[in-house]
């Protein structure tokens, strides 16, 4: 008996400050504590000798960023637009600056790994930053750059900026009609996770820039991945599309449209408000939101397999769905009365935060099956990145919902 309470009390304590707390207190919470957790310094795999810089380091392919969120993925690119925005919110610098530090981190200690990829070495750290190959290796991370470089003004970045977009535009496998696609798992595959992996920082360039080829191709990816994904028997889209059988895959796994939602919302807004093309994807995004709204657990979460309530309630895709539905709330796209779809979507994320600002439920990277089984048994990890900076955006913009009242 004492076990079992003592265990009880334990499972109580993890949830009770995403319950008790107020929205700034968690989204700063979460965002504390990864700032917390980051490093920055490199590691000797094999030594496990840790430096803050690879200056005067001997050429070693071991030497590895110590910190997961001193890493070159997609993921802490979303991290980064999130920390930024909820920087610029809360009025205070202190997420912004960990950004730019974070980036100034890899780019400021590029020339020791660039000598270990000239001379051939295996696996060197920020492989992708110099052989940009696909584009989870920069989309996000350039969008998130991109935010960065606002602040930063870098000629590195900005450098780094225009090879992205180059390879985007250019060089990215796609579609005889222009959408893109992957060699794998089979040749010419359409995932819906490449809507984020472009599309944000399609739209960033076009805001800048002015010209219209990138506000073109980000819409393309709009309109394109809509009519081969979206599933009108459920409201909902499809992980992927195979082209070479011109079928769909097997789930509707949350992630994947959620990265399609955020994607939408993205492209919003930096769209130019005038823009012939907005009202479109506006209607776009809210057929998205009633359709995945029609299968919100009374958690307020959302399943694993959007629609297998069979399946777990998964954190990220909660975060991501809350997040758009708040935003084209606050920016007037929607009618007001959907932002209970995000009230409850908020409700259900605060019971994933832990006390010390972690977030539970969190699936990790996801490939793709025929089998529907593989989405149902995919693990979680707590405090999986690829959910954090999808609850600090969908936390912003609910700080801003409650601001308005």
């Amino acid at each position: 008996m004492k076990r079992f309470l003592y265990l009880l009390l334990i499972l109580c304590s993890t949830n009770v400050f995403g319950q008790s707390g107020n929205t700034e207190e968690i989204i700063r919470k979460v965002a504390d504590n990864v700032i917390q957790n980051t490093s920055f310094k490199f590691i000797n795999t094999n030594t496990k000798e840790k430096y803050d810089s690879t200056k005067g380091l001997a050429s070693s392919p071991d030497v590895k960023a110590d910190s997961k969120y001193n890493k070159w993925m997609y993921v802490n690119g979303v991290l980064t637009i999130g920390m930024v925005q909820m920087s610029d919110v809360l009025g205070d610098k202190k997420y912004a600056d960990y950004s730019q530090r974070n980036f100034a981190f890899i780019f400021d200690n590029l020339g020791y790994f660039e000598t270990l990829r000239k001379a051939k070495a295996p696996k060197v750290e920020y492989g992708a930053v110099f052989s940009i190959n696909n584009l989870d290796a920069c989309g996000a991370m350039s969008a998130g750059l991109f935010d960065v470089d606002a602040l930063a003004n870098r000629k590195d970045y900005k450098a780094y900026l225009s090879r992205s977009a180059d390879y985007i535009l250019n060089k990215q496998m796609r579609l005889p009609d222009g959408t893109l696609s992957r060699p794998n798992p089979r040749n010419m595959t359409l995932w819906a996770d490449d809507m984020f992996m472009s599309i944000p920082f399609l739209a960033r360039m076009g805001k800048q820039t002015g010209d219209t080829k990138y506000f073109d191709d980000a819409i393309k990816q709009v309109e394109n991945f809509n009519k081969y994904l979206y599933d009108a028997n459920t409201g909902l889209f499809f992980h992927n599309y195979y082209s070479d059988d011109q079928t769909n895959g097997v789930g509707h796994w949350g992630r994947s449209n959620g990265w399609i939602a955020m994607a939408t919302t993205e492209l919003i807004n930096n769209l130019p408000a005038n823009h012939p093309k907005r009202a479109e994807l506006i209607k776009l995004l809210l057929r998205q939101i009633v359709g995945y709204a029609r299968y919100q657990d009374q958690t307020g979460l959302w399943h694993q397999l959007l629609d297998k309530p069979d399946s777990y309630l998964e954190t990220s895709v909660t975060a991501m769905f809350t997040y758009a539905v708040a935003r084209a709330v606050n920016q007037g796209w929607i009618n007001d009365q959907y932002i209970s779809i995000a009230r409850e979507g908020w409700k259900g994320l605060l019971t994933k935060v832990t006390a010390d600002g972690q977030l539970q439920d969190v699936c990790i990277g996801t490939n793709m099956d025929t089998a529907i089984k593989f989405y149902y048994t995919r693990p979680t990890e707590l405090n999986d990145t690829h959910g954090i900076g999808a609850f600090l955006l969908a936390g912003t913009e609910m700080l801003k919902v409650e601001r308005k009242k």
